[in-house]
């Protein structure tokens, strides 16, 4: 399918703002990702409330969202994207509130902690702790830890699913399902096809990816370990039910697909949606992508389903 109308705007767009991989440093590029513009419509939530939490590292700022309820609702752990180094709480509150409304469910959104100033697997750490702290403080605002979620873009995504390894890992608390989105699951030096296809011209690049991961990264040899590119375990079996959802003009769709594969090679159940002529970044920008609304009620619904049933 060609690419989507209102994602070549975007494209081009983008193309002719401060692009925050073209920056020297983190702190400007973390600034040039607020020059895009957003008009967006904010879905009402009944309550909001700002946490600080305690983690390795030092404390973790956290925000709930909780629609209106009289009994404990399922709990969506909710990591941002932004390869490690770029957005935030505030970039991802829309849609953190969506998904509040239309899954019935908590969110809570993670302010883990950014490359380079925090190397891997600081962000995963923090990510953990969150989510343990979640599944032990949930009924504390509505929550119900019996049915905890994680989920992600980008690399949000790839935190989501490494979250749900270590937690099968170490052994507890129990994970329900994965909502991923595009997820970052290999390395750019992987060579995938999508990669050579899509890794120019379409809003993420090739080179931007290297740009993400050099900066998370402390070594070469941190591409092999399993906790930073899924795609590496020994083995994906015994991990929670999943949605991987990735768009056609993305750098990232092969190895998107490829561990939604891995996961159902390795018993688990899987659900794969890719979405025609969509860009990597598409999924929260339904007011400049109107076709990306389905991503995420696609999510939503799959959220859902898992944690309603």
């Amino acid at each position: 399918m060609p690419l989507d109308p209102a994602a070549k705007f975007v494209c081009d767009v983008a193309g002719s703002l401060p692009v925050p991989w073209h920056m020297p440093t983190a702190t400007e590029a973390r600034a040039a990702a607020k020059t895009h513009p957003r008009d967006r419509f904010v879905t009402s939530v009944d309550h909001i409330e700002e946490r600080s939490i305690p983690g390795p590292h030092g404390d973790i700022p956290v925000r709930i969202y909780r629609p209106k309820s009289a009994t404990p609702l399922p709990v969506v752990m909710y990591f941002h994207g932004g390869g490690w180094v770029i957005c935030d709480l505030d970039t991802h509150d829309s849609v953190c509130r969506d998904l509040a409304f239309l899954v019935k469910a908590v969110v809570v959104s993670v302010d883990y902690r950014m490359a380079p100033e925090h190397k891997f697997p600081i962000p995963v750490d923090d990510c953990l702790a969150a989510t343990k702290w979640t599944a032990a403080n949930a009924a504390s605002f509505g929550g119900d830890p019996a049915l905890l979620a994680v989920a992600g873009d980008s690399a949000g995504g790839n935190l989501a699913t490494v979250v749900a390894m270590r937690i099968r890992d170490e052994g507890g608390p129990t994970i329900s399902f994965q909502g991923l989105v595009y997820p970052a699951t290999g390395s750019p030096s992987d060579d995938r096809e999508s990669y050579r296809r899509n890794g120019t011209d379409y809003f993420l690049t090739h080179e931007a990816m290297v740009w993400f991961t050099n900066h998370y990264l402390s070594s070469e040899a941190d591409t092999d370990n399993p906790y930073f590119a899924p795609l590496r375990a020994k083995s994906l079996a015994g991990m929670p039910p999943a949605i991987v959802l990735t768009c056609e003009f993305d750098p990232l769709l092969d190895e998107g697909v490829a561990y939604a594969n891995a996961l159902t090679a390795a018993g688990v159940p899987c659900e794969q949606i890719t979405y025609p002529g969509l860009i990597h970044g598409a999924f929260g920008m339904d007011d400049l992508i109107p076709a990306s609304w389905q991503m995420q009620t696609d999510l939503a619904a799959a959220l859902r389903k898992a944690l309603h049933a």
